[in-house]
């Protein structure tokens, strides 16, 4: 894998425009920055700090979670908040986050500050419908992680760091979710974090603890370990012009240095499936 971006405190939420390139967050340091198609690297915005998913929106701009769920614009200042703790006061913030077809945004809330110290305790599935408006989805996910939907879009995949598991629901036309079950086990103190899914079906996970990315085939079975130079693979999305690009984002946590958070590219065999832009209401 090249490096192609480093020097960062948690890397998070990558999620690929065709038009501009690469956008990502620093979870610890703050900031959502711009690695270009051509290369250039630019912080698009100063600060925020917490941002553990990222969409893109049919208006422009990103949606983003942290304390909430946001819309923002670069360089412009302009946004919107879509969903406040205060609209579901068991949640203390929202983390990963993905769209379906139709621009609903699915996202998880945390029930604890992750490193505040706090006991653990279960937060929740969400989606943000297209009028605006939230329902929930699931409840007892112990730390909500990363989530992507099959190629046919009738199965959302969710994993859980809290149980070392990844979950799959069935989907519903309405957007709603049927009963969990369980999809796969990375693996005793394996932790999945953000996870995609390719055009063949396959997932693609994130391993928080053994530098890797785990692959699966749609029926649970492992498929394959891809290495990753730094141990704590937080991330990853599909990019470039063929989706063949494969970005891979980690954090500091055993590394040389806690600064050393970094985005790394290889080309894969399959491509990824690519992902609908947000369309709910601003």
């Amino acid at each position: 894998m090249q490096q192609v971006a480093g020097g960062f405190g948690l890397v998070e939420a990558p999620v690929w425009d065709a038009a501009r390139g690469l956008n990502f967050s620093d979870v610890t340091n703050g900031g959502v920055f711009l690695l270009s198609r051509e290369g250039e690297l630019t912080n698009v915005l100063a600060k925020r700090r917490g941002i553990g998913g990222m969409a893109l929106h049919t208006e422009g701009g990103l949606v983003m979670s942290g304390r909430d769920i946001s819309h923002y614009i670069p360089h412009t200042g302009g946004g919107a908040i879509l969903l406040s703790p205060k609209d579901l006061p068991e949640a203390l913030g929202f983390n990963d986050l993905t769209t379906d077809r139709e621009g609903r945004v699915y996202v998880g809330s945390l029930g604890y500050r992750v490193f505040g110290g706090d006991p653990p305790k279960p937060g929740h599935l969400h989606v943000v419908d297209l009028d605006g408006s939230v329902r929930t989805l699931s409840d007892g996910i112990m730390l909500t992680n990363g989530m992507a939907f099959s190629p046919d879009g009738r199965t959302l995949y969710h994993a859980d760091a809290g149980r070392e598991l990844v979950r799959a629901y069935e989907v519903s036309g309405d957007g709603s979710v049927g009963p969990w079950r369980a999809f796969a086990a990375l693996g005793a103190h394996s932790l999945p974090d953000g996870l995609k899914v390719a055009q063949d079906g396959s997932v693609w996970v994130a391993d928080a603890h053994h530098g890797r990315v785990v692959v699966y085939a749609a029926d649970g079975s492992h498929l394959q370990d891809l290495p990753v130079p730094l141990p704590m693979v937080t991330s990853l999305c599909f990019g470039g012009d063929d989706l063949r690009d494969l970005y891979v984002v980690t954090g500091s946590e055993g590394g040389p240095s806690v600064n050393c958070g970094s985005v790394f590219r290889t080309r894969v065999d399959v491509a990824g499936l690519p992902i609908s832009p947000a369309r709910v209401k601003l």
